[in-house]
């Protein structure tokens, strides 16, 4: 069985651009994933998601042997782990955490791991996860026969990343970091490694204080998009406009309120504060309550195209976008994908989609809804319901717009 420097289980939005930055500074990688296919096509040189520049940087470090993609780990130095951390939804609408990705990926560490490896939890995390990967490491050792192992014989560490989909690859190497261990001298490890691509600074703590800055740097810019959210909301109410009134406020030297949107979405805004609510639901109140207003948010605009599709015998609804953010494909925790999905149960309504990052539907609106391109989507609909601000769109026809009904939901064409 081959050793490698790195192994890294998780081969997604982080795993896989982590993974390739490392193999281009001559470290020899092993990227794990679940899903035969994600293997196959990295092991071909080529990429399953959108990224600018990681298809280069993928092929690059496949070709030059460093980088190696599996479906089980191998012996390494360091095992870096950078799967899912999906939530479960409660009947009170409330979500806790769910960890089993984490677990069954550190579990399946156990057959390769030795003493004095450096053990790198890169997944957004509740408080206390590391330890519980700690925990759960001993606990497969020891089903394994390996009763000798403590925990002291391996260096566990919480690496959160702070990377924005679109600007990936640069923010790896730019954006400070934070280095969090159950001792310090695991914290150091992960620093000193970390240290060969990133130049900024990489900050020194414990892994709860890690864990918790992550949640909370998340949580702040949730608050920050709830004021917004209601605040067009409210404007929506008063029949106003909310983006005179923002243009207006943040003239205010102290002011910056940030732009609304149909919800929040992505794995990190629209997740990580639940994380923290489940820590501490007593005391969470203001995190809670701006879950549950973006939460509304996508209802909020649904109502409005029932209203303006009220008027209409036979509406065509035209949605521009499906991924959570502007110019990348990923739909996870969309609201402009939910959106969309709840248009299509609209009665009599015909619905078509522009998503310029996919080439088919999602699962979900099969079957209930066509995909065109933005021009020939916006020609044939009634409505246009602009979901995601894609810079695609930027160059549609005004006077086209002028003729129908538009929602614009990021007041992307003020």
């Amino acid at each position: 069985m081959k050793k490698f420097d790195i192994c890294v289980l998780g081969l997604g939005y982080i795993g896989l651009p982590t993974a390739s930055i490392f193999s281009t500074k001559g470290k020899s990688v092993l990227g794990v994933d679940v899903v035969q296919t994600v293997v196959d096509t990295i092991n071909d040189g080529r990429i399953h998601i959108e990224e600018p520049d990681l298809d280069i940087l993928v092929k690059a470090a496949v070709q030059s042997g460093n980088l190696t993609a599996a479906t089980k780990p191998s012996e390494a130095n360091v095992f870096i782990i950078a799967v899912p951390t999906p939530f479960e939804e409660r009947k009170d609408g409330f979500r806790i955490p769910d960890l089993k990705y984490v677990e069954s990926a550190t579990r399946s560490l156990a057959q390769v791991v030795k003493k004095g490896d450096l053990v790198i939890l890169e997944s957004t995390s509740p408080v206390g996860t590391t330890e519980k990967m700690r925990d759960w490491l001993i606990d497969e050792l020891v089903v394994q026969g390996k009763t000798g192992a403590t925990d002291l014989d391996y260096y566990f560490v919480h690496c959160p990343e702070r990377i924005l989909p679109g600007q990936m690859l640069k923010e790896l190497v730019t954006n400070d970091r934070i280095s969090g261990g159950l001792t310090p001298e695991a914290a150091l490890k992960a620093k000193e490694l970390y240290e060969c691509f990133c130049t900024a600074e990489i900050f020194l703590t414990d892994a709860r204080s890690a864990e918790l800055s992550k949640l909370a740097e998340n949580s702040f810019r949730d608050v920050n998009i709830a004021f917004a959210n209601e605040l067009s909301m409210i404007c929506d109410h008063l029949g106003m406009d909310v983006w005179e009134v923002i243009r207006l406020s943040n003239r205010h030297p102290r002011v910056n309120i940030l732009t609304p949107g149909p919800g929040v979405g992505g794995h990190c805004i629209a997740v990580d504060p639940w994380f923290i609510v489940d820590a501490a639901p007593e005391q969470a109140n203001l995190i809670r309550t701006a879950r549950v207003v973006n939460g509304h948010k996508p209802r909020h605009v649904l109502a409005q195209v029932k209203k303006k599709a009220g008027r209409i015998k036979n509406p065509i609804v035209a949605c521009l976008g499906l991924a959570f953010k502007a110019n990348v494909d990923d739909l996870r925790e969309s609201p402009a994908l939910d959106i969309t999905q709840a248009i299509c149960e609209i009665p009599e309504a015909e619905v078509v989609v522009v998503e310029p990052h996919v080439k088919e539907l999602p699962e979900k609106l099969r079957g209930k809804c066509d995909l065109l391109s933005a021009e020939n989507a916006v020609e044939v609909a009634d409505i246009v319901v602009l979901l995601v601000d894609h810079k695609d769109f930027a160059s549609l026809s005004r006077p086209v717009l002028a003729e129908k009904i538009v929602i614009d939901t990021r007041g992307f064409w003020k």
